[in-house]
């Protein structure tokens, strides 16, 4: 069976409703990135933080996979395909992908603060006060600006072993994502998908200016 690598972003989700980094009124809803995304952040002010992610996930709670999800889950049956997404919802499993790797962590799960090690899957909202086992404040279990990407050395790997590279809605502008493209084979033929592409097609390329649910139907055709 062919490898097919996908790597999605923001806008893979976005049909489903979940608002995307880049847009006018994205994600961060009127807070400096810094504020609610980084080490720093957390350290003044967590109750910030903790409200800023639980209503995060509130709103993942309510919205459900869109066609996209679903069509590049149904190409399991003909091919092997590894998700890699820069996406913290979880949209791809419940649409039925097998084979994801999170390289920004996962919203309905949280971790120690003393033990990154220690990750538990959590639906509710966390507060001051919300500990583990031993005691411990929980967070978010989201890799925040400044912390290291623990799954990219794994995402390498997979990128490595790709017949087909498929990118949809990411801008390619994040590192240490935004590199992936490069660990594919030479000469992997390459599909991108998004509605304002930043690159034009060459002869390894394929650039599908749609949206993901559009564009991962002609993707699938192309095929």
């Amino acid at each position: 069976m062919k490898h097919i690598v996908v790597l999605t972003g923001a806008g893979m989700s976005a049909e489903s409703g979940l608002k995307t980094f880049r847009d006018a009124n994205g994600l961060w809803e009127g807070h400096n990135v810094m504020e609610v995304a980084s080490p720093e952040g957390f350290k003044n002010n967590p109750e910030l933080v903790l409200d800023f992610y639980n209503q995060r996930r509130k709103q993942l709670l309510q919205v459900k996979p869109n066609a996209a999800h679903f069509d590049l889950a149904s190409l399991e049956k003909d091919y092997k395909v590894t998700i890699i997404t820069q996406n913290v919802d979880d949209l791809h499993e419940r649409a039925g992908s097998s084979n994801i790797i999170h390289l920004h962590g996962e919203l309905l799960k949280v971790r120690s603060v003393e033990n990154e090690t220690l990750v538990k899957p959590w639906t509710k909202d966390v507060y001051i006060g919300t500990l583990d086992e031993n005691g411990h404040q929980l967070r978010p279990h989201i890799v925040w600006f400044g912390e290291a990407v623990p799954m990219i050395d794994k995402a390498i790997e997979i990128c490595n072993t790709a017949d087909i590279l498929l990118i949809i809605g990411t801008s390619m502008q994040v590192y240490p994502a935004a590199s992936l493209m490069h660990y594919v084979p030479e000469n992997t033929p390459t599909y991108f998908i998004d509605p304002k592409p930043s690159i034009g097609s060459n002869s390894n390329l394929t650039v599908i200016e749609s949206t993901a649910t559009k564009g991962v139907k002609q993707f699938i055709n192309l095929l």
